[in-house]
């Protein structure tokens, strides 16, 4: 049997002395974490060789796997030079995840494996509802009628990662704010979405999720600390610091639609959506650009875009200015965070080399240290590939607790 990667061994733990169960905890635990970080088919032997532990051990857990269904036996490979060696590999379709990618005005679905393969994927217009829970129950219903698209058991969905466009209390569920969302403030969203879909949910800031998506499978890879920044309907920014989210101390870092952009805007009122966000986000922007009014964006930005290409007075002065605000805001990020990468991302960014182009000179005539500034690999799906990587966390942990119990609790 062809072996797609090597298997990545680990060393083993020392395990303390204690109870036969919690001996049993420790040995499925070690066992479970190289067996679901394996990309490949591996062995006993090599499971053996990975966590430390005796053939025995490694035969009764294997054989418990096997039989819950979170290992696959593949059967015998071919001959080494001595006994034919049986391969197995991590049933990744054991359990599935779920992203719900919340915006302004659409909504991303996606079902996968615990692996974070998409099986399906949709795009529906955000509901217009004034009351969030009315409006979380019509998405959910949305999600559950994807997981029957993909033949997915509603019991056998392990959790789901739901990506809010505001600041958000993770550990409670809660969206804080959502200025884009009529009526959002201190909405319960987690507790909204287990309700309805009876699994786990984790709520993040859908900017945060994006900087996640964008480093496992982005543009951002292999930059672990890093940042994405936001420009569409609204304006955020995602950061990463030593591969690990910042999240602030009230949940709000990352809010950088609320930067003071000099001191001249120090009596304005900006409200909920803040001065940078008013003065740079796309219905500024729209404002400095006559043709925008009541279409699509996505019609109006390719034609401003395409008329600042041909030398269009106006259309180069929307741009420059919108550059110039987004330009003064990257650097200060950068002058703050320090980051190896800073991504951009949103409406703005899509198509737009002269506005890319045209930040990144202001950035490099303020920033005292090189940084790249690079556009999103993922485009408007990076939120949606960092709410897979979360869910697939989350439903391994859940996954790793539940076969844990079983083994322990059959033992016992």
């Amino acid at each position: 049997m062809e072996r797609a990667r090597a298997l990545t061994l680990r060393p083993a733990a020392e395990v303390g002395a204690g109870d036969a169960g919690h001996l049993r905890r420790l040995n499925l635990q070690r066992v479970l974490a190289v067996v679901m970080s394996q990309p490949s088919p591996f062995t006993r032997a090599e499971l053996i060789e990975a966590t430390g532990l005796s053939a025995p051990t490694i035969g009764s857990l294997v054989t418990h796997l096997v039989r819950s269904g979170v290992v696959r036996d593949l059967g015998t490979g071919p001959s080494r030079g001595g006994r034919r060696p049986a391969f197995m590999e991590f049933n990744a379709r054991h359990g599935f995840v779920a992203v719900i990618d919340l915006g302004p005005t659409r909504t991303r679905l996606a079902v996968a494996d615990l692996r974070g393969e998409r099986l399906a994927h949709d795009v529906i217009p955000t509901p217009t509802a004034p009351d969030p829970a009315v409006l979380l129950s019509s998405v959910a219903g949305s999600l559950r009628g994807l997981l029957r698209e993909a033949e997915v058991p509603a019991e056998r969905l392990l959790a789901v990662a739901a990506g809010a466009p505001g600041a958000v209390d993770r550990e409670r569920g809660l969206v804080t704010s959502a200025p884009n969302l009529e009526g959002w403030t201190q909405v319960p969203m987690r507790e909204i979405l287990e309700r309805e879909l009876a699994t786990a949910v984790v709520v993040e800031n859908d900017v945060n999720l994006a900087v996640l998506g964008e480093h496992w499978r982005g543009a951002a890879r292999g930059h672990d600390t890093c940042a994405f920044i936001f420009v569409g309907t609204g304006i955020g920014a995602g950061i990463l610091i030593d591969g690990a989210l910042h999240s602030g101390h009230r949940f709000m870092a990352g809010e950088i639609a609320m930067m003071c952009m000099g001191p001249q805007y120090l009596d304005g009122d900006y409200g909920s959506r803040g001065c940078f966000e008013t003065l740079a986000g796309l219905q500024a922007l729209a404002g400095r650009w006559p043709g925008a009014d009541g279409r699509d964006p996505a019609e109006w930005l390719a034609e401003l875009f395409e008329a600042a290409r041909s030398g269009d007075p106006r259309a180069r002065a929307a741009v420059d200015e919108t550059a110039r605000l987004i330009g003064i805001a990257v650097a200060n990020v950068a002058a703050v965070v320090d980051p190896s990468l800073i991504v951009l991302g949103g409406a703005l960014f899509a198509q737009a080399e002269p506005l890319v182009r045209e930040v990144r000179s202001v950035v490099h005539r303020i920033a005292h240290a090189p940084i790249d500034v690079v556009v999103s690999a993922l485009g408007k799906e990076a939120p949606l590939w960092g709410g897979l990587l979360v869910a697939t966390t989350e439903a391994r942990g859940r996954l790793r607790h539940r076969v844990r119990e079983t083994r322990v609790a059959a033992a016992e």
